[in-house]
């Protein structure tokens, strides 16, 4: 929602390898199905000892034929079994033994860091907030403070994607950074320890207006729809009268927990999810019947990102009116993924059933390439979809939204002041002289004509007609960018839902069922 070109944390960990989310216990489909004794040619085995007959002997001969000689382990970890699993769908990954141990140690990690959020331009790192308690705060660094180098290694001349690498590896040991702090005469230095730091998952919660309030939920990890309850709570609780809950960039998670937020806004007794293997429904999940669901008007954000368990919450929301889903098409991911040890230290991440809404859509996007295509082929009569007043809803994979906004293609000059940054280096040259910052605060006509004096001064030069188009767009990303400095990130994105056209359409439309 920020403005800023990359913001990123400290504390982030980067995967190297992805993976789908835990499949959640599910509970048996009902009623269920009376046993039948497979075929003799059901056995998987049954024909392999042909098969892999050729496959050893083609092995063999390239192995003691090729011009260029080539690893057994080669030959199997990176030709063969890759290209059998490409035959399925994409979401199915083998992992070698040194892959699958770094797999196995990334999911037992602890989530270390420096507890700093910051904006990452080209040649520039800027300080937006420091967490309290944290080794960037107890160090002494605050907000507006210029990164100028980590160790020997200068900032100035890297690229966003380089400086993206060098914080990553910079938070697994204790560091030595360099700042310059407007204001100061010399270049500060500071050595930090990484620690654990609490990087929440429901990170933002405040009202947009009196009795409506806005959440927005990261991701879906242990413990996050308590946290979800919990931000509910301290806006209002039952006494709100519209909520607008924010699952934007959310890639999804842990399902159970997608799960039982479900439950904080369905009737008890409705169905969430059907699981879907190749026997047939493999699993349901209801809503408890002991649940107390809130019952105010609720808007869900959705966008390209969206994916896995919060399509899962998106698509039971929509097919049972219990929320409108604005913004745009999920990336449609819906898929129950088991993780396989195998011998010798490998492991199998293969798909094993796929997840439907409860109107029967199913969640997966089609796949042309890959075995997905086929089962997810669009028929030549596309079944219809109804929610439970009779609505129609799109299948086809993802959610579609109840109302479609786009965030919109950038302008020219929009472009180019994210990609400078200079708005942020403009907010933290105002705030060396006009601090602390008035809780009166507003960008005036004066301020901005001292951003185009130093827009100008940086070869920024729009005409008046580019300017006159995007003065409110200026006005709210600079107000955002100022208050973000001096009140931290929280603060800064309460300005930027102002503008936000799909927070703001998600409002109205939940404003509107209210009256």
């Amino acid at each position: 929602m920020s403005s800023h070109p990359k913001i990123l944390t400290f504390v982030c960990l980067w995967a190297a390898i992805p993976l789908a989310a835990a499949p959640p216990v599910l509970a048996p489909p009902s009623p269920p199905k009376p046993h039948v004794k497979p075929a003799p040619s059901a056995d998987p085995a049954a024909g392999l000892a042909p098969l892999l007959e050729k496959f050893v002997q083609v092995m063999t001969a390239v192995k003691s034929n090729a011009a260029e000689p080539s690893s057994i382990d080669k030959m199997i970890y990176q030709g063969a079994i890759p290209s059998m699993l490409r035959q399925l769908d994409p979401h199915t990954q083998f992992f070698n033994p040194s892959q699958f141990a770094q797999l196995q140690q990334m999911e037992a990690s602890e989530q270390k860091g420096f507890g700093s959020i910051v904006s990452v331009l080209p040649g520039q790192v800027i300080f937006l907030q420091t967490l309290p308690g944290t080794p960037s705060n107890e160090a002494g660094i605050q907000p507006g403070d210029n990164l100028v180098g980590i160790g020997n290694i200068a900032i100035g001349r890297l690229e966003p994607r380089q400086i993206v690498q060098l914080l990553t590896a910079a938070r697994q040991q204790k560091i030595t950074v360099y700042i310059r702090r407007p204001g100061a005469k010399h270049i500060l230095r500071f050595t930090l320890t990484p620690a654990l730091v609490d990087q929440p998952s429901v990170d933002r919660a405040f009202l947009l207006h009196p009795g409506y309030g806005y959440i927005r939920v990261k991701s879906w990890e242990m413990g996050t729809a308590g946290k979800l309850q919990e931000a509910i709570e301290k806006l209002g609780g039952k006494s709100l009268k519209g909520l607008v809950l924010d699952l934007r960039n959310n890639p999804g998670g842990i399902v159970k927990q997608a799960l039982q937020a479900a439950a904080l806004f369905l009737k008890p007794g409705q169905r969430i999810l059907t699981a879907k293997g190749r026997a047939g429904v493999t699993g349901t999940a209801n809503v408890p019947k002991t649940a107390t669901p809130y019952t105010f008007k609720l808007a869900v954000l959705i966008d390209g990102k969206t994916a896995s368990a919060s399509e899962i919450l998106s698509g039971a929301l929509q097919d049972h009116d219990r929320a409108v889903i604005v913004g745009e098409p999920s990336y449609g991911k819906g898929l129950v993924q088991s993780v396989m040890p195998l011998a010798d230290g490998a492991g199998l991440a293969i798909t094993t059933a796929f997840y439907y809404t409860p109107s029967g859509r199913t969640i997966e996007k089609p796949l042309p390439d890959s075995a997905l295509a086929k089962t997810f082929a669009t028929p030549k009569k596309p079944p219809v979809y109804r929610t439970d007043d009779g609505r129609i809803v799109k299948g086809g994979g993802g959610i579609k939204p109840d109302i479609a906004v786009s965030r919109g293609p950038h302008t020219r000059l929009e472009m180019v002041l994210e990609g400078s940054g200079d708005l942020t280096s403009f907010a933290t040259r105002y705030l060396a002289s006009h601090s602390p910052l008035p809780a009166s605060f507003r960008v005036t006509s004066n301020l901005l004509d001292n951003l185009k004096v130093y827009l100008s001064e940086r070869n920024i030069q729009p005409t008046v007609a580019e300017w006159g188009d995007e003065e409110p767009w200026i006005t709210a990303h600079l107000e955002e960018a100022i208050v973000t400095q001096a009140r931290g990130v929280a603060e800064g994105d309460k300005i930027a839902a102002r503008s936000d056209p799909q927070i703001q359409a998600a409002l109205k439309a939940i404003e509107k069922q209210a009256n």
